[in-house]
């Protein structure tokens, strides 16, 4: 579609999935009653608040015997507080309730001596409306109905702002996003970048949170922003859980035949998801577990290339991958309520990903007269997860006054065997390599939350220390096509301790939030001597992450918003990682030792309005990096080979505009709009690939205009059956040295409660109208290619789950 044309379609429907935006919906209000004259605390007084507006009765309580009071499940907005004493002067002061924490402490409230009657409250009225945060959304994964039954990555790929593109998720047109479970960051999902969301089986997960903008609290890696995964946890009294289960089937026919002389496509493949949840509570203890099982056959990849040589050489080739993976995921825990004041949390994760490939890769002559090649193989993989966790927290007597102390280790590994045949005109041969990579992270952390009047102060102190040996073991067969002396050892190092502040700000017309995080950074990637062309290497830095936030509310219904922050996109060991991988025979990738972190700076101004049934937020926003980490394609003299890898390519901008229009038509319909338009450039850049052996490659400014639009219908039909279909757009946007080009499907699903709302069925179906191809334009130095990638995108499921 062109470019005037996708314009339109932005700026005429404005469209997304169905998302609330993260909100303080209650408020916890705290305070210390004294007297004036010698401040001795004032045990059993009254305390009354009420509404501003109309003097109506919102809650009443009184002191404990330290002369505190607590105001629990207050929503947002301006009241009175009255304390009364017999005896005393009865006082009221107005207090203003903001909706950027969840907790306030009344500044001490000191009486006069003086005899008064208590004066009799009558309860009218209603209560404020409730004002949203701006810097996070929230999405419950069990109200995305179209995308139940799936894997976590599948349930993203809907939501507002997001794209997925090869397996990774986009934020605003960027993939630097760092993927958080449970506000942690693990080797379940990458340290720093993200990995495995596709298999991550979304029955296991409660929500989804998107921050566009981090406050200085969390790791200052990943420029675009984070996702944090909220798995389920229940804290019932009593026992009880929850048991589903999840069949689907995908590849539902071929949409583009193979080329001649591989084995078959996969199709019919089945998807199998039990799930169990399980927790016990009673009294001061608390017990939980989640255990959930993801089998799925897939047609993971089916792309068809075409390469052309500055020479007049046409290469036309199909990569089909029938992929077979098993996921289990556990994660069991205990809360213990020590007292009041203190609480300790023991939980362990444990997660083993089975994966197996059946590959083909034909290559033919440009009119597919002649078999040049044919390169199969057949991978077998295994990555195991444990986790260990241990939290301990501190109530001081104001609520929301906190001391956090947590300790996380993990542990990760990566068993990877490929074997391939590869077959020629004239000779066939025999390759195999076997990877081995074992990570160990330790994480400390400690966090303090001290509540104030008008916001709260948050600080803290966090120490990883990471460590990944790899070991690369090629076995070369007869004719072998591997490079056996790229083999070996490597093993990365990482040492980060961070210290932050954070301070919020707000009464009834301002909201302010300022904070610092200061990292120091050491990396260490030592390569085994024997290696051809890496060497050791690391760097090390000490920088400032600076975040702000101004907003002004106009009202309870308009804020306008003001966030910058800095941000930095470290190496993941992957990138650096000096083996070529061979998942295609003739474009390879190999990592870079002598990459360095890309810094960014985001600037963004956000406006909202709320009404009764919706409301409507729009953010403008810019993004600007140094050391940009892209993978940059080329090739060696006399080889038709391309080798990926990984470079530091200058600057780059990302500046987009952002739209949501959410709107509750009535009791049946509601939908949500989603537009985001934004504007990706690259400026030129040279940089020099060493492997496998140097040479120089040099590339022009790219920009480009890109964006989606995703528009999503809920319905509420009679017989409490919930229906939603869901549309997406995806307009063509720039890749490295090309472009990736327009893509479009719809989902539906419906779901219905049984039994007495303790279970529920569903049905629903990803790509309903099988359109949804994966189209890249590639341009290198003496070649360039093209390719259509049909991998799986349609699936139809069938779930069942019961709550007891």
């Amino acid at each position: 579609m062109q470019k005037k044309n996708f314009i339109f379609l932005f700026i005429l429907f404005l469209q997304s999935f169905t998302c609330s935006f993260a909100q303080i919906t209650s408020v916890t209000i705290s305070g210390e009653v004294k007297t004036f004259s010698d401040k001795t605390i004032i045990p059993y007084a009254n305390a009354i608040l009420t509404s501003s507006k109309d003097e109506a009765f919102i809650s009443g309580t009184v002191t404990n015997d330290k002369g505190r009071f607590t105001f629990n499940n207050i929503k947002p907005g301006n009241y009175n507080l009255q304390i009364s004493f017999s005896g005393y002067e009865t006082k009221t002061q107005p207090l203003f309730i903001g909706s950027l924490s969840e907790y306030l402490e009344v500044p001490s409230i000191e009486m006069q001596e003086k005899v008064a009657s208590i004066q009799e409250v009558v309860v009218t009225g209603k209560r404020n409306t409730i004002d949203h945060k701006m810097d996070k959304k929230t999405f419950s994964v069990a109200d995305n109905i179209s995308q139940s039954g799936g894997s976590v990555l599948q349930s993203m790929q809907n939501l507002p702002g997001i794209t997925v593109q090869e397996g990774k998720v986009q934020l605003r047109g960027n993939d630097k996003v760092t993927v958080l479970i449970d506000g942690k960051q693990t080797a379940l999902t990458g340290f720093g970048s993200q990995t495995g969301l596709d298999n991550i089986p979304s029955s296991a997960i409660d929500k989804i949170e998107i921050i566009n903008n981090p406050s200085s609290k969390y790791d200052a890696n990943g420029n675009a922003g984070i996702i944090n995964i909220i798995m389920k946890k229940n804290k019932q009294n009593g026992f009880n859980g929850k048991a589903g289960f999840t069949y689907g089937t995908g590849s539902l026919w071929v949409r583009k035949e193979n080329l001649p002389t591989i084995r078959p496509q996969y199709t019919f493949t089945p998807k199998i998801n039990p799930s169990l949840s399980l927790n016990y509570r009673k009294d001061k203890v608390n017990i939980f577990l989640q255990a959930d099982n993801l089998y799925t056959q897939t047609l993971n990849k089916n792309e068809f290339v075409t390469r052309n040589y500055d020479d007049g050489t046409v290469i036309n080739s199909q990569l089909k991958r029938n992929r077979n993976t098993n996921f289990l995921t556990t994660k069991a825990g205990i809360d213990w309520t020590m007292n009041e004041q203190n609480t300790l949390t023991i939980s362990g994760m444990y997660g083993n990903e089975k994966i197996i490939d059946r590959g083909d890769q034909p290559f033919f002559n440009g009119d597919l007269s002649q078999r040049l090649r044919l390169w199969q193989f057949l991978e077998d993989e295994i990555k195991t997860t444990v986790m260990a966790t241990a939290g301990y927290q501190h109530k001081f007597q104001e609520p929301g006054h906190l001391l956090n102390i947590g300790f996380n280790y993990t542990f990760h590994r990566e068993n990877e065997q490929y074997f391939y045949d590869n077959y020629l005109p004239d000779t066939t041969g025999t390759d195999a390599f076997k990877l081995l990579s074992d990570e160990k992270v330790y994480d400390f952390n400690i966090d303090y939350i001290k509540p104030l009047k008008y916001g709260r102060i948050e600080t803290g102190f966090k120490f990883r220390n990471r460590s990944i040996p790899t070991n690369m073991n090629f076995i070369p067969g007869a004719h072998s096509v591997l490079d056996a002396s790229a083999g070996g050892w490597a093993t990365y190092k990482e040492i980060i301790p961070a210290l932050y502040g954070n301070y919020v700000f707000e009464n009834s017309t301002w909201e302010a939030e300022l904070g610092l995080r200061l990292e120091y950074v050491n990396i260490q990637y030592d390569v085994n001597p024997d290696h051809p062309t890496y060497k050791s290497d690391g760097y090390h830095y000490t920088q400032p992450f600076p975040n702000f936030r101004l907003a002004y509310k106009f009202n309870e219904n308009n804020k306008l918003s003001l966030f910058y922050n800095r941000r930095v996109d470290r190496p993941n060991e992957v990138d650096i990682r000096i083996f070529p991988k061979y998942d295609d025979a003739e474009i390879i990738k190999v990592g870079n030792p002598t990459l360095r972190p890309q810094f960014t700076n985001s600037i963004e101004l956000g406006y909202k309005h709320n009404w009764n049934s919706g409301y409507l937020y729009s953010a403008l926003y810019h993004r600007f990096s140094e050391g940009t980490i892209t993978r940059i394609s080329s090739i060696v003299p006399g080889s038709t080979l391309v080798y990926a890898v990984f470079q530091n390519a200058g600057k780059s901008y990302n500046t987009g505009l952002e739209a949501i229009l959410n709107q509750k038509v009535s009791g049946l319909y509601s939908f949500n709009i989603n537009g985001n338009l934004y504007r990706n450039q690259i400026n030129a850049f040279t940089v020099e690939n060493l492997y496998p052996q140097p040479n120089i490659f040099s590339a022009n400014k790219q920009t480009a205009l890109s964006g989606n639009i995703k528009l999503n219908n809920v319905f509420h039909f009679a017989k409490g059956w919930d229906g939603q279909l869901t549309a997406v757009y995806l307009a063509p946007d720039i890749i490295p040295q090309g472009k990736i080009l327009s893509r479009f499907s719809v989902d539906a699903g419906l779901k219905k409660a049984i039994q007495k709302g303790k279970g529920e069925i569903f049905l629903n179906a990803t790509d309903l109208l099988n359109t949804l191809v994966t189209k890249k334009q590639i341009r290198g130095m003496d070649f360039r290619y093209t390719s259509d990638d049909y991998y799986e995108t349609q699936v139809v499921r069938l779930g069942y789950s019961y709550k007891f």
